[in-house]
């Protein structure tokens, strides 16, 4: 189920347009706990259709807490298409004492059934690659199922190559180039 939330958090809202449609990629609020657990419950039934472990051990409370308290430990991008929430990416980033610089992991990405192939993906996918490059992160990375054929084309048009398989996950790497390409503006 999607639900509409007009309220946008100043700074860093991207705005795209596909045909009549308007994506808005913007961060998400602590009032919007609930939707993000919604949005998390949403991705654990796709996972567990992937094959995948889809156990949740997660409630609002520990949303709260762990997103929007004193130390946050993740981000949560939502895509709105024509004011209605549709998609969202949680991320963090890594850092390499080695590299001396992080490099963004993107843990969750899910887009509701209803506006896949309509665009938002994408524009959750090069905001995540803007917030990369904003931080001089070496790369971004994150892991799908070898089962989600229609994922992992979606990642290798964006540039993305898979960098390790360990069993039926698959890890996506988009290295410092794919990363600034996806980054630009269309």
């Amino acid at each position: 189920m999607l639900r509409t939330y007009k309220a946008l958090i100043p700074g860093g809202i991207i705005k795209a347009s596909m045909g009549t449609e308007h994506i808005i990629v913007r961060a998400a609020s602590e009032d919007e706990a609930p939707l993000i657990l919604e949005f998390i419950r949403q991705k654990a039934a796709f996972d567990a259709g992937m094959k995948c472990d889809a156990t949740l051990h997660t409630s609002e409370a520990a949303i709260r807490e762990t997103l929007f308290g004193a130390t946050p430990f993740a981000r949560v991008l939502f895509a709105e298409l024509s004011g209605t929430v549709a998609a969202f990416a949680l991320y963090y980033f890594r850092y390499s004492s080695f590299q001396g610089r992080p490099h963004l992991w993107l843990d969750d990405l899910f887009v509701s059934d209803q506006v896949r192939s309509h665009g938002v993906g994408a524009a959750l996918m090069r905001r995540l690659a803007q917030i990369a490059v904003d931080h001089q992160c070496t790369h971004m990375a994150w892991t799908a199922s070898v089962n989600n054929a229609r994922g992992i084309q979606f990642y290798k048009r964006l540039g993305a190559e898979v960098s390790e398989q360990r069993g039926s996950t698959l890890f996506f790497q988009a290295a410092a180039p794919a990363m600034h390409s996806l980054a630009r503006p269309i």
